[in-house]
Order: C-alpha cells, then sequence, then structure tokens
C-alpha cells in the first residue's frame, strides 16, 4: 500500500507522515507535538526529544563512565607513545610517516603516538644462501652457472650482510633483502662467467669470492640500500649430476698429467744439477791445471833467470858447466867406452873385450840393485 495509508485510517487522507503524524509536530486535531494517534508509531523528533530530556536529568554513573573512558584513552596513548629497543636493535621514528635523522638506540624511548610512529632494524650480521642442487620444480633456486670456458659448474654460496643505515634499509629500496640476493647471484654469474671452471672448483676461488663481494657491494651502494656485504662464502662448487662421472675422469687426467709434468721436472732437475756438477769440476780441474802450468812456467823462467845471472857474473865457468850437463844427458844411456890420452894410457893393452867387462859390469849392477845411469 501506498506509505500515507500506513495509519489505519482507509483511504483518507490526513495530511501526514508515513507515521500518522504531521510534519511540523502538528496532529490531525491540531494538537501539540506529543499528540499522536492510538497504535501510530512516534516520529524522529519525538525520539530525539525524548533523549534530550533523559540525558539533562543525568544517567545513573555517567561520570564514571566518562572518567573511564578518559583514562583508558590516556593509558592507550602511554602504551603506544612509550617503546623498548632490545640491544641487537635500532629503532627509526617517524614524524607524519617521515623518518627523522637521529636513530634510537638500546633502551627506553618515548615518542607522540599516533603522529609519530617507530620502526625497529635489527643490527645483526644476517646470511643468505644461494643457489642449490635441486631443481626450480621443487621451490628452490637452481646454482647452475656457465663458465668462461663453457662449462657448467653447480654453485651453491653463502652471503653474510649486515644493516649500515637503517634509513635508507627501510626506506631506500622496497625488498632490501631480496635485492642482496638478487645482487649476489648477478655478481657470482658474471664472475664465474669470465673465469675457468678450473678456478671455480679449485685453483682461485678466494679471488672469485672477493671479486663477487666488490661487486655486490657496489651496487647495493648505488642504491643506497644501507647494507654491508661481510663476506661471500662457497659452500660448494662442483659439477652437475648429469656429468660428474665424466669430469672426474678428465680431472684424473689432468692430475696424471700434473704428476708425470712434475716427475719430469724432477728428473730433468736431477740431470741438470749432475751437468752442472760435472761442469763445476771440470772448470775446477782446468783451473787447478792453468794454476800449475802457470806456476811451473814462472819456476822454470826464475831458474833461467838465475843461470844467466850466473853466467854474466862468470861466463867460462857456466859454459863448461853446461857443457858437461848437456854431455851427461846425451851419453848417459849410450854404449860406449871412453878413453884419455896421454901418459895415463899408455899402459892400456891394445885390445880389450870391452863389451864383455860392460856385460860384467851391468850384471853385478844389477845384483846389488843399482841402475847405471
Amino acid at each position: 500500500m501506498p506509505w500515507d495509508n500506513n495509519t489505519g485510517g482507509g483511504g483518507r487522507n490526513n495530511n501526514g507522515g508515513p507515521w500518522g503524524q504531521v510534519p511540523g509536530g502538528g496532529g490531525n486535531g491540531g494538537g501539540g507535538g506529543n499528540n499522536r494517534r492510538p497504535g501510530n508509531t512516534p516520529n524522529l523528533e519525538d525520539l530525539l526529544a525524548r533523549g534530550r530530556d533523559q540525558f539533562q536529568g543525568g544517567l545513573p554513573g555517567g561520570r564514571w563512565l566518562i572518567g573511564g573512558v578518559v583514562l583508558a584513552a590516556i593509558a592507550l596513548w602511554g602504551f603506544n607513545s612509550v617503546y623498548v629497543i632490545n640491544s641487537n636493535e635500532v629503532g627509526v621514528v617517524t614524524l607524519f610517516g617521515k623518518p627523522k635523522d637521529q636513530t634510537s638506540t638500546e633502551g627506553l624511548h618515548f615518542l607522540l603516538w599516533p603522529v609519530e610512529q617507530v620502526e625497529r632494524v635489527p643490527r645483526t650480521e644476517n646470511q643468505i644462501i644461494i643457489g642449490t642442487t635441486a631443481s626450480n620444480r621443487t621451490g628452490q633456486e637452481n646454482g647452475l652457472m656457465l663458465s668462461g670456458d663453457s662449462n657448467i659448474a653447480d654453485v651453491q654460496f653463502s652471503v653474510l650482510w649486515q644493516v649500515q643505515d637503517p634509513v635508507k634499509f627501510l626506506y631506500s629500496v622496497r625488498e632490501p633483502e631480496d635485492l642482496v640476493r638478487r645482487t649476489a647471484e648477478s655478481a657470482m654469474r658474471e664472475v664465474v662467467g669470465r673465469r675457468p671452471v678450473q678456478d671455480i672448483f679449485r685453483d682461485d676461488q678466494a679471488g672469485i669470492l672477493a671479486e663477487v663481494q666488490s661487486i655486490s657491494q657496489t651496487v647495493l651502494e648505488r642504491y643506497d640500500a644501507g647494507v654491508t656485504i661481510n663476506q661471500v662464502t662457497f659452500d660448494n662448487a662442483q659439477p652437475p649430476t648429469e656429468v660428474a662421472d665424466a669430469f672426474n675422469d678428465v680431472q684424473r687426467a689432468e692430475q696424471d698429467e700434473d704428476r708425470l709434468q712434475e716427475e719430469a721436472r724432477t728428473y730433468s732437475n736431477t740431470l741438470l744439477g749432475n751437468a752442472r756438477g760435472e761442469s763445476a769440476k771440470i772448470r775446477e780441474d782446468a783451473a787447478a791445471y792453468k794454476q800449475q802450468v802457470m806456476l811451473e812456467a814462472e819456476g822454470e823462467a826464475a831458474r833461467f833467470v838465475s843461470v844467466y845471472n850466473e853466467y854474466v857474473n862468470n861466463p867460462e865457468v857456466t859454459r863448461k858447466r853446461l857443457y858437461l850437463e848437456t854431455m851427461e844427458q846425451v851419453l848417459g844411456g849410450a854404449n860406449k867406452v871412453i878413453m884419455e890420452q896421454g901418459a895415463a894410457g899408455s899402459g892400456v893393452v891394445p885390445y880389450l873385450p870391452l863389451p864383455e867387462v860392460q856385460s860384467r859390469a851391468t850384471t853385478g849392477a844389477a845384483t846389488l840393485g843399482v841402475t847405471k845411469p
């Protein structure tokens, strides 16, 4: 039915509202604001008037209720205005969402809540493990990387990082931890892509880690992330499982090659050492022979000079001595008998068995152990 028929008065128009009351408080009979027909719903102004009258008369316990509400509001404000920073945390206070320059250290602090808020940042060292041997289908990261010599390495490494600037850490980037992870992984792939696979597995792991740390720190500073990379360590670096056996065979072959080369170098060094020893011995013998010849020559020259000096002093004596010494050397081994002429030889028998006499003299000398000059 229409709204003006809700009064129950049939189809008669009573010039009233939907509750049978004339707007402005007038009833059907032109009475006061409280006049209403029996069975009609009171209008909104009646309800407001009744509530105003009740509040003017006072509520039972109204003051205590208001006091309790005020105390609860003060307690809530105090609870949110006082905060505690632990020893492993740093607090960043924001005023209307803008961070203040000064941070909160360990202890009890106060702020004007709700216009001021506090964000807590841990100061402990954090660890991120990047790369695993599992596939991406398991929800874990894949550490397969391509090396500079076109080999594949399965790398797992850890990054130890710490918050250096809490304000930059909270407000410069949206997800700083994810940024650290992606930056370190990108740096590792870049370095591995420039190195041979042997450097990754064995030869130069320390150099690779230092380079990864330097690149990661440079990128994070460029983003103003407020993060310091303390250390990068290898957890595992090995060939993929699918080619591990073949790679191990290559490793063993390379080890055999290194061993054989080392043995060859050892043998070469042995021969070279022996040759150098022989060369040194020959040089020493040559130097000794040279010294000997020089000393003998100097001695002969000195002897000749001394003889010459004596010859200058008395040439006739020296000449005769030289003649006798020369004749002694020439005739000392000759089979001859020399007889002087003169009175001493006048009584000699013209024929003498000189060869027989000489043979007897030689036999007698041999018997006595005397060698004839």
